[in-house]
């Protein structure tokens, strides 16, 4: 065990990267896998039985202003990302996370780390979902999403604050900006459905970055560069997972139903008034749930 202990510090000393050393929630995993655990605890479990007897929360404010700062973090994040090295220096193919001389290092390590703290407050998402007792959305996708991404973006932040796999957080980044832009909207109500016609598109936007993601990963299998081809083979299977599975959320959402309703309204040439009231306040009630899927 004493092997054990002595091998772990070695190694998280040896391998840190001295760009981030010493910043907050960076020197080891053991608080990030402790927010995490605790997220998913009251994510499917604690937080839904503490809401159960009670009413939803009204969030609408918190939820307006929530989002809003979403909106401006990742607007900062897509331009230091593109200034710190993807618009001017970076390479496409092969970008090597050996860059600490350069004269950008420094920003682009700023940038990993801001992009690991977002990530975090991105579990408040779930937090609000459970207050306001929206359990149907806090689905396997969402929860292992947001499980998922504060580690790996730890372990970007702790050992390769630059190079090649920080291409995942601008484009995510960039996705976000209109993804919390939707969500910031919907939150001011229903009467704000008439304008949030490009919803589906979002998950299209999803599906479309990890595909980017995989490809620039899945490339590096053939190429020789100075970065860890490991990293990179996690990269390209995790992609792989979210494409499955955000296709699937599109998929099962926007194509089978849609393809139900049409099954539906052929198969019922005249409805009576009482139907028609029930679906016009079904559809009404539809539009004040939005949905997140990030």
């Amino acid at each position: 065990m004493s092997n054990i202990v002595e091998w772990y510090k070695d190694f998280m000393i040896k391998t840190q990267d001295p760009r981030t050393e010493g910043w907050f929630l960076v020197s080891g995993p053991g608080p990030t896998l402790m927010i995490i655990m605790t997220y998913v605890y009251f994510s499917v479990s604690a937080g839904p039985r503490y809401m159960k007897d009670k009413k939803p929360y009204d969030l609408k404010n918190t939820l307006i202003i929530y989002n809003f700062i979403q909106v401006l973090l990742s607007i900062y994040l897509f331009h230091e990302g593109l200034m710190g090295g993807w618009l001017y220096e970076y390479s496409f193919v092969c970008q090597s996370d050996g860059y600490t001389s350069k004269p950008n290092s420094p920003r682009m390590a700023r940038v990993v780390y801001a992009y690991f703290i977002c990530k975090l407050t991105e579990l408040l998402d779930t937090v609000f979902f459970v207050m306001r007792k929206k359990d149907r959305q806090i689905s396997f996708l969402h929860v292992y999403h947001h499980s998922l991404m504060p580690m790996c973006a730890w372990i970007g932040t702790k050992f390769f604050p630059g190079g090649h796999a920080t291409l995942l957080g601008i484009i995510n980044s960039f996705v976000h900006i209109f993804m919390y832009t939707y969500y910031m909207l919907a939150a001011f109500g229903p009467h704000m459905q008439k304008y949030l016609w490009w919803k589906k598109y979002l998950t299209i936007m999803q599906i479309v970055q990890f595909m980017i993601i995989f490809t620039h990963n899945f490339q590096l299998m053939f190429v020789t560069c100075n970065f860890p081809r490991p990293l990179s083979f996690l990269l390209v299977v995790n992609s792989a997972l979210f494409i499955y599975m955000f296709s699937s959320f599109y998929i099962k959402t926007y194509m089978k139903s849609s393809k139900q309703r049409k099954s539906k309204a052929n198969g019922s040439s005249i409805m009576s008034a009482t139907d028609a009231t029930d679906a016009i306040t079904a559809d009404a009630i539809d539009s004040k749930d939005h949905d997140k899927y990030d």
